[in-house]
């Protein structure tokens, strides 16, 4: 019995690996269900809806069928919160490398701050106010909303802290994360406490998201840290906090305890909206769901959630928004998209968006907050729980650093990388035997 040749061999493995890859991709796009759901509408009786996009540097409105009415767009710029101010310009958190007024900073820099965008006649930038920043990463202005004192509101992930700009452009107030949490030495050095959202719920009172101790906290100025919804009660859920190079304890005298909430109330969260006392609607990134949690008898827990739309399970979602109606708007980041669903759960509209949307505002209404327009869920039916650790992390974060660059279909999944790996592997194995084989 005559054995295959070396080539031969080769050639089949360049052949499976073909075959793995594309019959995989393609049965995967086959069955997986349509992420747009876009109704025939009259924009009018659905509303417009305004989008910030990170990875892209986009922000861009669409209308009720999912159409761009607008977009303005950057080179080396993120952009995040989105906010539409009474004369129809845009505020919004960016951040922009490349610049060279970088203060104690070698330039180039990074700069992040606010920016006003004027979408008439075509899009563009009519104001700005920013401050250097040592890296691009993780050193953001997430979060820039206006007061009625005309002062602007933002987070700053570089300093970790909150605080108001005057329309002089001048600091007027601010509250440090060092006062509740323990600090590190320089603050801008490390992804301490990563503060990204910011929302004014009555007069001087702030709700401050603190993505890293899986904590919201209500700041009120003259006083501080007036309430915590996710209090730390135990150090079970340390570890959590403190994983890529989170929260630590730079004091030594708790004994290596941090300020670190439950996460399976919430896990790194973004943008919280405030329902009213005692009810916050949370993007609950990290459980890829999204939760409204009550306080009950002292205790805060999760009355409601969802973690799919449209037969597709939710990416890092990162901003929700009940509407006068009943649903909630939800920004999908990593599957690129912006979702609308009932109470029950069921999808009514999506709309597909450039990389890595952050924020997503329905206009006229926006983030509307503690209003008695918001209806409340009670608690019914299947609350999603926390889900498993992937079994493949590493390919789990390469999906990830690879959606950041590339507009994922959602249906691409972590083993869809390994599937690919594995049949490189293969190739350059097969056209190795098959060299060798013309060579011998």
């Amino acid at each position: 019995m005559r054995l295959p040749s070396r080539q031969q061999f080769g050639a089949v493995l360049i052949l499976i690996a073909a075959v793995s890859v594309i019959g995989s991709l393609a049965v995967s796009a086959a069955t997986a269900p349509d992420a747009d759901i876009n109704p025939k509408t009259d924009p009018a009786e659905r509303g417009r809806t305004l989008v910030g996009m990170q990875a892209e540097g986009q922000v861009a409105m669409y209308d009720g069928d999912g159409n761009t009415v607008w977009r303005k767009g950057g080179e080396n710029v993120d952009y995040f919160d989105v906010t539409m101010l009474k004369n129809g310009t845009v505020l919004t958190g960016f951040i922009i490398e490349g610049q060279g007024q970088c203060g104690e900073y070698e330039s180039p820099c990074s700069r992040t701050g606010f920016r006003i965008i004027d979408p008439k006649p075509d899009p563009r930038i009519i104001s700005e106010w920013s401050f250097p920043v040592r890296t691009k990463l993780n050193s953001e202005v997430h979060d820039a909303n206006p007061l009625p004192s005309g002062e602007i509101l933002m987070t700053d992930m570089d300093g970790e802290r909150i605080f108001t700009v005057a329309p002089n452009g001048t600091t007027t107030w601010q509250w440090n994360g060092s006062e509740r949490y323990d600090a590190p030495p320089d603050a801008t050095t490390t992804d301490w406490l990563h503060i990204n959202d910011v929302d004014r719920i009555g007069p001087d009172r702030y709700m401050v998201s603190v993505r890293n101790a899986n904590q919201l906290v209500v700041v009120e100025r003259g006083k501080g840290v007036v309430d915590v919804i996710n209090e730390d009660t135990n150090r079970d859920n340390d570890a959590n906090c403190k994983a890529n190079n989170g929260l630590a304890d730079y004091s030594n005298d708790s004994g290596g305890d941090v300020l670190c909430g439950d996460p399976e109330i919430m896990d790194h969260q973004h943008n919280p909206q405030y329902l009213g006392p005692g009810t916050v609607l949370v993007a609950d990134s990290e459980n890829d769901r999204v939760v409204e949690l009550h306080k009950r008898n002292g205790e805060w827990e999760v009355a409601w959630g969802v973690n799919s739309a449209n037969g597709i399970e939710f990416n890092w979602p990162r901003d929700a928004d009940r509407l006068p109606n009943g649903n909630t708007l939800i920004t999908d980041t990593r599957n690129n998209r912006i979702v609308e669903v009932a109470s029950n759960g069921t999808t009514v509209w999506s709309t597909k968006t450039g990389i890595w949307p952050y924020d997503a505002e329905r206009l006229p209404y926006q983030e509307l907050l503690g209003s008695d327009r918001l209806p409340r869920m009670n608690t019914s039916g299947d609350i999603p729980g926390v889900g498993e650790q992937s079994v493949l992390p590493l390919l789990g974060q390469a999906r990830t650093g690879l959606s950041y660059v590339i507009p994922l279909p959602a249906w691409f999944q972590p083993w869809h990388i390994g599937v690919i790996a594995i049949a490189v592997v293969s190739s350059i194995l097969g056209g190795g035997l098959i060299w060798s084989g013309r060579r011998s």
